[in-house]
């Protein structure tokens, strides 16, 4: 798959595959078959929709993780970026802000982790039961 193909209105495969670490390491950190369906059911069913409601962009600061790449970055060893169903998100309104929108939204979502010190929201999303649960670091 082409790292640049456009997934929705607004994301790109890029933005969840680049990696600063991967660059410096010379790690590919491209994603299989089963990854990128994960990417695009985050991406169009949480993500986008999400972006959409905000009415202001969202930057993805880290999306995929191959396993070498999330063991560099310091990753659990089960984190769901590994699977393509997690991305780290920045917001100019905040985490918090963007918390309140998902929640008035009532899209699905399986975690919603807020890192206020580090100014992002975690979000994932998984194909079936999603729990909603909220955390916050």
């Amino acid at each position: 798959m082409n790292k640049n193909n456009q997934i929705s209105k607004n994301f790109t495969v890029e933005e969840f595959t680049y990696s600063r670490k991967a660059i410096e390491n010379g790690i590919d950190n491209m994603p299989g078959e089963s990854q990128i369906a994960a990417i695009r059911l985050l991406i169009t069913q949480l993500i986008q929709p999400l972006r959409d409601r905000l009415g202001e962009p969202i930057a993805i600061t880290s999306g995929y993780r191959c396993p070498e790449v999330n063991r560099l970055v310091g990753g659990v060893v089960n984190s769901q970026h590994t699977r393509g169903e997690a991305a780290d998100c920045y917001a100019a309104c905040g985490p918090e802000r963007l918390l309140e929108v998902l929640i008035d939204s009532g899209l699905s979502f399986d975690q919603a982790i807020v890192y206020r010190k580090k100014k992002f929201l975690h979000l994932s999303y998984k194909n079936g039961a999603n729990r909603k649960q909220i955390i916050r670091e």
